[in-house]
Formats: C-alpha cells, structure tokens, sequence
C-alpha cells in the first residue's frame, strides 16, 4: 500500500465519536455512534457537538452522565416550584377594547411573560409559553407554559379592559 491510499483509507474512513447534544439522523446526547471522519473532524467536534469516543472518554462518559442527571435533576426541582407557584393562579392582562369586547391588536406570550413577572415576581422566557387559540376579545383563556420536558403548567389569564 503506497502513502496515497494510506491516506485515501484515512479520509474516507469512520469514527466512533460520543454525541455531546442531540443531533437530527445522528443519535441522541451521550450515544456512541459511527460518523465520516470529515464529518467528525471537521464539523462535530469543532462546533463542541461531540467528542472522539477513545478509551478515556468512554470511561468519562458515565461521570459525564451521572453529573448531568444529578443537574437535570436539581433544575427540575426548581422548574416544580415555579409550576406549584403558578398553580391556580389567575393572571389578569389589560388591552384596549372596542364597544364590542374586541381588542385592538392580540394578546401574546410576550405580555403574557411580563405579567408573570409584575404580578407573581415569575420569570419565565416568552418562548416556553404557548398560547393555544387566538386572544382577540376580553375573557378568560388558558396558556401553556412548558419550563421543561417534564414540567409543564397551564395557567389562566383574564384579558380586562384598561
């Protein structure tokens, strides 16, 4: 074998790598998987995606995995005690009405998320919030705020004229 199929076998060849995040048609967070040497080399390992799964770090990967349990479950806790707080409770929201009882404009999670923090002293990202219908009039709905996977609260709010 000359040097230039060496190194041909070299670039084309895989490599067994541990996933540092969850990637799409890849494998999940701490799965051991085979990629393209150029695609772990180049992109995956660069971007902090994943690591070489040598032997050190295959003996790594299960501090790495009980350390990040032990912090899931520390950030859980907390995520249970804003969901306990905001239970029950009723977050009221001004808008500016029509005769009717229509607003003008919407009610969205970005108000939602302020009133969260002036009413409750809550601070939650307007991202984990989901309104699911359409707040064009004054009444009582509901949203869903998703602090994590396996923390989520539905809380009602009263949209009231100002």
């Amino acid at each position: 074998m000359n040097d230039f199929s060496a190194l041909q076998a070299y670039k084309y060849s895989d490599m067994d790598i541990i996933l540092l995040t969850d990637i799409e048609k890849v494998g999940q967070k701490h799965e051991i998987v085979t990629v393209k040497n150029g695609y772990g080399r180049n992109f995956l390992i660069p971007q902090k995606m994943a690591i070489i799964a040598n032997e050190t770090n295959r003996k790594k990967l299960e501090e790495l995995k009980k350390k990040e349990a032990e912090e899931q479950a520390t950030l859980i806790a907390e995520f249970q005690k804003i969901a306990d707080q905001l239970e029950g409770k009723v977050l009221k929201i001004g808008a500016k009405a029509g005769a009717s009882g229509k607003i003008f404009g919407s009610v969205t999670n970005v108000q939602i998320a302020s009133a969260l923090k002036e009413q409750f002293e809550v601070d939650v990202e307007r991202r984990l919030i989901e309104i699911p219908e359409e707040v064009k009039e004054l009444g009582t709905y509901k949203a869903q705020i998703n602090l994590h996977k396996e923390v989520q609260v539905a809380i009602d709010f009263e949209v009231v004229e100002e």
